[in-house]
Protein backbone atom coordinates (compact mmCIF):
# COMPACT_ATOMS: atom_id res chain seq x y z
CA UNK A 1 0.00 0.00 0.00
CA UNK A 2 1.37 3.38 -0.98
CA UNK A 3 1.24 6.55 1.08
CA UNK A 4 2.79 7.74 4.33
CA UNK A 5 1.75 9.24 7.66
CA UNK A 6 3.64 11.15 10.32
CA UNK A 7 3.40 8.95 13.41
CA UNK A 8 4.30 9.95 16.96
CA UNK A 9 3.79 6.56 18.63
CA UNK A 10 2.13 3.16 18.27
CA UNK A 11 1.45 1.19 21.43
CA UNK A 12 -0.78 -1.43 23.05
CA UNK A 13 -2.82 -0.47 26.09
CA UNK A 14 -6.39 -0.51 27.40
CA UNK A 15 -8.95 1.80 25.88
CA UNK A 16 -9.49 4.49 28.52
CA UNK A 17 -12.50 6.31 27.08
CA UNK A 18 -15.73 5.89 25.08
CA UNK A 19 -18.11 2.92 25.29
CA UNK A 20 -15.11 0.70 24.47
CA UNK A 21 -13.33 1.60 27.74
CA UNK A 22 -11.43 -1.26 29.34
CA UNK A 23 -10.85 -3.24 26.14
CA UNK A 24 -7.36 -3.92 24.71
CA UNK A 25 -6.49 -1.41 22.02
CA UNK A 26 -3.57 -0.59 19.74
CA UNK A 27 -3.22 3.19 19.60
CA UNK A 28 -1.77 4.95 16.57
CA UNK A 29 -0.99 8.50 17.63
CA UNK A 30 -0.42 10.76 14.64
CA UNK A 31 1.61 13.95 14.77
CA UNK A 32 0.14 17.44 14.43
CA UNK A 33 -2.94 19.38 15.52
CA UNK A 34 -4.45 22.67 14.43
CA UNK A 35 -6.31 23.27 17.72
CA UNK A 36 -4.87 24.32 21.07
CA UNK A 37 -7.52 23.28 23.60
CA UNK A 38 -6.90 24.52 27.13
CA UNK A 39 -6.98 21.00 28.59
CA UNK A 40 -4.90 19.21 25.93
CA UNK A 41 -2.81 16.44 27.51
CA UNK A 42 -0.98 15.41 24.34
CA UNK A 43 0.77 18.63 23.34
CA UNK A 44 3.92 16.57 22.90
CA UNK A 45 2.36 15.20 19.70
CA UNK A 46 2.02 18.63 18.07
CA UNK A 47 5.44 18.11 16.47
CA UNK A 48 8.00 15.35 16.00
CA UNK A 49 7.30 11.74 15.19
CA UNK A 50 8.53 9.80 12.17
CA UNK A 51 7.26 9.29 8.65
CA UNK A 52 6.03 5.73 8.12
CA UNK A 53 4.47 4.00 5.14
CA UNK A 54 0.94 2.69 5.59
CA UNK A 55 2.29 -0.83 5.17
CA UNK A 56 4.84 -0.30 7.95
CA UNK A 57 2.13 1.04 10.24
CA UNK A 58 -0.04 -1.99 9.56
CA UNK A 59 2.89 -4.29 10.28
CA UNK A 60 3.53 -2.57 13.62
CA UNK A 61 -0.14 -2.81 14.55
CA UNK A 62 -0.08 -6.53 13.75
CA UNK A 63 3.03 -6.97 15.91
CA UNK A 64 1.41 -5.12 18.82
CA UNK A 65 -1.74 -7.25 18.46
CA UNK A 66 0.16 -10.56 18.40
CA UNK A 67 -1.11 -13.12 20.89
CA UNK A 68 -4.74 -12.08 20.97
CA UNK A 69 -7.15 -14.78 19.77
CA UNK A 70 -9.16 -12.05 18.03
CA UNK A 71 -7.86 -8.67 16.88
CA UNK A 72 -7.97 -5.96 19.55
CA UNK A 73 -9.33 -2.52 18.85
CA UNK A 74 -7.26 -0.04 16.86
CA UNK A 75 -7.68 3.67 17.52
CA UNK A 76 -6.28 6.50 15.43
CA UNK A 77 -5.74 9.53 17.60
CA UNK A 78 -3.43 12.51 17.84
CA UNK A 79 -2.94 15.30 17.59
CA UNK A 80 -5.65 15.43 14.97
CA UNK A 81 -5.63 12.37 12.66
CA UNK A 82 -7.67 14.01 9.91
CA UNK A 83 -4.99 16.61 9.20
CA UNK A 84 -3.13 13.92 7.24
CA UNK A 85 -4.66 12.93 3.90
CA UNK A 86 -3.75 9.23 4.08
CA UNK A 87 -5.56 8.64 7.38
CA UNK A 88 -8.85 7.51 5.74
CA UNK A 89 -6.97 5.02 3.57
CA UNK A 90 -5.27 3.48 6.60
CA UNK A 91 -8.57 3.14 8.45
CA UNK A 92 -10.20 1.42 5.47
CA UNK A 93 -7.27 -0.99 5.18
CA UNK A 94 -7.51 -1.83 8.89
CA UNK A 95 -11.25 -2.46 8.58
CA UNK A 96 -10.55 -4.73 5.61
CA UNK A 97 -8.05 -6.63 7.79
CA UNK A 98 -10.74 -7.37 10.38
CA UNK A 99 -9.94 -4.78 13.05
CA UNK A 100 -12.56 -2.76 14.89
CA UNK A 101 -11.34 0.76 14.15
CA UNK A 102 -11.96 3.86 16.26
CA UNK A 103 -11.23 7.43 15.20
CA UNK A 104 -10.69 10.04 17.93
CA UNK A 105 -11.17 13.41 16.28
CA UNK A 106 -12.22 16.98 16.96
CA UNK A 107 -15.42 18.26 15.44
CA UNK A 108 -13.48 20.73 13.33
CA UNK A 109 -12.82 18.54 10.28
CA UNK A 110 -15.23 17.07 7.74
CA UNK A 111 -16.10 13.45 8.52
CA UNK A 112 -18.03 12.65 5.36
CA UNK A 113 -15.28 10.62 3.65
CA UNK A 114 -14.63 8.27 6.60
CA UNK A 115 -15.30 4.58 5.97
CA UNK A 116 -18.75 3.76 7.45
CA UNK A 117 -17.25 0.82 9.35
CA UNK A 118 -15.14 3.17 11.49
CA UNK A 119 -16.46 4.10 14.94
CA UNK A 120 -16.10 7.88 15.10
CA UNK A 121 -15.61 9.49 18.53
CA UNK A 122 -16.13 13.17 17.78
CA UNK A 123 -15.33 16.01 20.16
CA UNK A 124 -17.97 18.71 20.43
CA UNK A 125 -15.68 21.40 21.78
CA UNK A 126 -17.05 23.28 24.81
CA UNK A 127 -16.31 26.96 25.57
CA UNK A 128 -13.51 26.45 28.12
CA UNK A 129 -11.48 24.66 25.45
CA UNK A 130 -11.02 28.00 23.70
CA UNK A 131 -11.86 26.26 20.41
CA UNK A 132 -15.65 25.80 20.45
CA UNK A 133 -16.07 28.17 17.50
CA UNK A 134 -14.18 25.62 15.38
CA UNK A 135 -16.96 23.01 15.65
CA UNK A 136 -18.11 22.11 12.13
CA UNK A 137 -21.91 22.10 12.23
CA UNK A 138 -22.35 19.57 9.41
CA UNK A 139 -20.48 16.93 11.43
CA UNK A 140 -23.15 17.00 14.12
CA UNK A 141 -26.18 17.06 11.85
CA UNK A 142 -24.96 14.03 9.84
CA UNK A 143 -24.06 11.61 12.62
CA UNK A 144 -24.24 7.83 12.30
CA UNK A 145 -25.78 5.40 14.83
CA UNK A 146 -22.28 4.07 15.60
CA UNK A 147 -20.85 7.53 16.32
CA UNK A 148 -20.08 8.84 19.80
CA UNK A 149 -20.03 12.54 20.61
CA UNK A 150 -17.77 13.65 23.46
CA UNK A 151 -18.17 16.91 25.35
CA UNK A 152 -15.08 17.56 27.48
CA UNK A 153 -16.32 19.52 30.48
CA UNK A 154 -14.09 21.48 32.83
CA UNK A 155 -16.36 24.28 34.03
CA UNK A 156 -19.96 24.92 35.02
CA UNK A 157 -20.30 27.06 31.90
CA UNK A 158 -19.20 24.08 29.78
CA UNK A 159 -21.87 21.93 31.39
CA UNK A 160 -24.67 24.41 30.75
CA UNK A 161 -23.49 24.91 27.16
CA UNK A 162 -23.24 21.17 26.50
CA UNK A 163 -26.66 20.57 28.05
CA UNK A 164 -28.12 23.18 25.70
CA UNK A 165 -26.60 21.42 22.68
CA UNK A 166 -28.64 18.29 23.44
CA UNK A 167 -31.73 20.30 22.51
CA UNK A 168 -30.19 22.63 19.94
CA UNK A 169 -28.55 20.06 17.63
CA UNK A 170 -31.25 17.95 15.97
CA UNK A 171 -30.62 14.23 16.35
CA UNK A 172 -27.68 14.54 18.74
CA UNK A 173 -29.23 12.21 21.31
CA UNK A 174 -30.01 9.62 18.61
CA UNK A 175 -26.31 8.78 18.06
CA UNK A 176 -24.68 5.78 19.73
CA UNK A 177 -23.72 7.77 22.83
CA UNK A 178 -23.20 11.30 24.03
CA UNK A 179 -20.29 11.35 26.48
CA UNK A 180 -19.83 14.03 29.13
CA UNK A 181 -16.14 13.69 29.97
CA UNK A 182 -14.66 15.45 32.99
CA UNK A 183 -11.44 17.40 32.45
CA UNK A 184 -8.64 15.80 34.43
CA UNK A 185 -6.46 18.80 35.46
CA UNK A 186 -3.12 18.99 33.66
CA UNK A 187 0.04 18.22 35.60
CA UNK A 188 3.01 20.59 35.43
CA UNK A 189 4.68 18.30 32.87
CA UNK A 190 1.63 18.49 30.61
CA UNK A 191 1.39 22.27 30.54
CA UNK A 192 2.22 23.86 27.19
CA UNK A 193 2.41 27.60 26.60
CA UNK A 194 0.67 27.30 23.24
CA UNK A 195 -2.64 26.11 24.79
CA UNK A 196 -5.61 28.48 24.96
CA UNK A 197 -6.45 29.86 28.43
CA UNK A 198 -9.67 28.96 30.20
CA UNK A 199 -11.91 32.07 30.15
CA UNK A 200 -11.48 34.10 33.33
CA UNK A 201 -15.23 34.19 34.00
CA UNK A 202 -15.56 30.38 34.08
CA UNK A 203 -16.05 28.40 37.29
CA UNK A 204 -14.30 25.00 37.55
CA UNK A 205 -16.49 21.94 38.08
CA UNK A 206 -15.40 18.85 40.02
CA UNK A 207 -16.05 15.34 38.75
CA UNK A 208 -18.58 14.79 41.55
CA UNK A 209 -20.40 18.03 40.71
CA UNK A 210 -20.55 17.00 37.06
CA UNK A 211 -21.87 13.54 37.92
CA UNK A 212 -24.52 14.94 40.26
CA UNK A 213 -25.60 17.57 37.73
CA UNK A 214 -26.15 14.86 35.10
CA UNK A 215 -28.28 12.91 37.58
CA UNK A 216 -30.24 15.93 38.81
CA UNK A 217 -30.98 17.16 35.29
CA UNK A 218 -31.96 13.68 34.05
CA UNK A 219 -29.63 13.95 31.05
CA UNK A 220 -29.53 11.01 28.59
CA UNK A 221 -25.72 11.01 28.48
CA UNK A 222 -22.87 8.83 29.68
CA UNK A 223 -20.57 10.26 32.37
CA UNK A 224 -16.94 9.49 31.57
CA UNK A 225 -13.57 9.64 33.28
CA UNK A 226 -10.26 8.98 31.54
CA UNK A 227 -9.74 5.51 32.94
CA UNK A 228 -6.05 5.32 32.08
CA UNK A 229 -5.29 8.34 34.28
CA UNK A 230 -6.55 6.41 37.30
CA UNK A 231 -4.20 3.50 36.56
CA UNK A 232 -0.98 5.19 35.42
CA UNK A 233 0.47 8.65 36.17
CA UNK A 234 -1.52 11.26 34.19
CA UNK A 235 1.54 12.43 32.24
CA UNK A 236 2.80 8.93 31.33
CA UNK A 237 2.98 8.27 27.59
CA UNK A 238 2.24 5.01 25.82
CA UNK A 239 -0.71 4.07 28.00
Amino acid sequence: MSGTLRVHEIYLSLQGESTFAGRPCVFVRLTGCDLRCSYCDTAYAFTGGETMTLAAIQNEIAAQAEGYPEPPLVELTGGEPLLQKETPALMTALCDAGFTVLLETSGAHDLAAIDPRVHRVVDLKCPSSGEHERNLESNFTNLRPTDEVKCVIGTREDYEWAKAQLQKIHGLCEVGEVLFSWVNPLTAKQQDESLKPVPADHTPITRRQLAEAIIDDRLPVRFQLQQHKHIWPPEQKGV
